[in-house]
């Protein structure tokens, strides 16, 4: 996967560092018990740190607009990761505490996965039938497993809305049977690069996003623009009509930044970050894609969304939920022409 292949040298790093003394910086998951106490080299931690943050703010979108999203499926609020992807491994399982490849990363406080037990640093055996223990298969890319196993996962959600999870404890396995709770459809990670994107089927946050710079309420605006893409299905009309045209995609970014006020006030943040977002980084960046044919300019999104603000406080003060599912007006996209016959 792509953010194995980014933190590979961060992890090269935080392993030289795995003789180093209790560190003063703690993980923003202190409300998750992990499995093993040992400290954690300060790269380990904010690696851990940013999965956490990404994970907690697209579980609050996801499952805060369940009811508006049109194919809604289950979640449990779990990273699974798998360190045979990463530089000197079984360094790295010393330093995490695990038996084999697969662990689990990050939790959602208070989530499901963290109500049922599971704790982080979990050594994962099995998800429901499937056994992940074994080493990866011969010519297996490094991301191909993990992405195998988080598949599986979802089918599981999708059919049952259950997750059975097999963890070691003290050498013996315990299987976990975590109840998902209904979300709208996305997984959230962070990847490599320095760009955040939707793919129809994820989220994915570009590491310089999760940092101190910006707080939740900023990094939550932008992950609420790129879950936009995804809930209203950009990718898939991309598909239907003829691939990524210049003034189609400017209205498919101009509709994610107007829908994305309303996903954030469902998940219990001001809907206003989603241009505060916009206000803090167009500025310092100017020569981005704020100014290209296929954007609109930094300055001119933040007024878009704001003129969505009225629309949502009218909606939740008659109804109690921002129901962009009714409320919310689509761009008129251009329909690819079928030809003559």
């Amino acid at each position: 996967m792509r953010r194995e292949a980014t933190i590979r040298i961060a992890l090269a790093l935080a392993l030289a560092l795995a003789t180093a003394p209790a560190l003063a910086r703690q993980s923003t998951d202190t409300a998750i018990t992990p499995a093993t106490r040992a400290p954690l080299p300060a790269n380990v931690v904010e690696l851990r740190d940013m999965d956490t943050r990404v994970l907690v703010l697209g579980y609050k979108l996801a499952t805060g607009n369940v009811r508006y999203c049109a194919d809604p499926t289950h979640t449990v609020g779990l990273l699974l990761h798998d360190v045979s992807a990463y530089a000197d491994s079984k360094a790295l399982r010393a330093i995490l505490g695990l038996s084999s490849d697969i662990g689990v990363q990050a939790l959602v406080p208070g989530g499901p996965a963290d109500r049922a037990g599971l704790r982080l640093d979990d050594t994962v055996i099995a998800i429901g039938d499937l056994r992940v223990d074994g080493p990866p298969a011969p010519k297996t890319k490094p991301w191909e497993r993990i992405e195998a196993i988080r598949a599986e996962s979802e089918r599981l959600l999708d059919e049952t809305g259950n997750l059975p999870l097999t963890v070691l404890r003290d050498g013996q396995p315990v299987t976990l049977d975590i109840a998902g709770v209904p979300a709208c459809r996305s997984r959230f990670e962070v990847a490599d690069g320095s760009d955040a994107l939707a793919d129809g089927h994820r989220v994915l946050i570009g590491p310089e996003f999760v940092t101190d710079e910006y707080p939740d309420p900023l990094l939550a605006g932008l992950v609420a623009h790129e879950f936009a893409h995804n809930v209203l299905r950009h990718r898939a009309w991309f598909d239907a009509n003829g691939g990524r045209k210049q003034k189609s995609v400017r209205l498919t970014e101009r509709e994610a930044d107007r829908l994305s006020p309303w996903l954030l006030a469902n998940a219990g943040f001001d809907p206003r970050g989603a241009a505060q977002f916009w206000e803090y980084w167009g500025p310092r960046h100017g020569g981005w894609i704020f100014r290209d044919r296929q954007h609109d300019g930094w300055d001119e999104r933040a007024e878009n969304i704001a003129a969505e603000i009225p629309l949502i406080e009218k909606a939740v003060a008659a109804e109690g939920g921002a129901d962009w599912s009714r409320h919310f007006r689509r761009e008129k996209l251009p329909r690819q022409q079928k030809p003559a016959r």
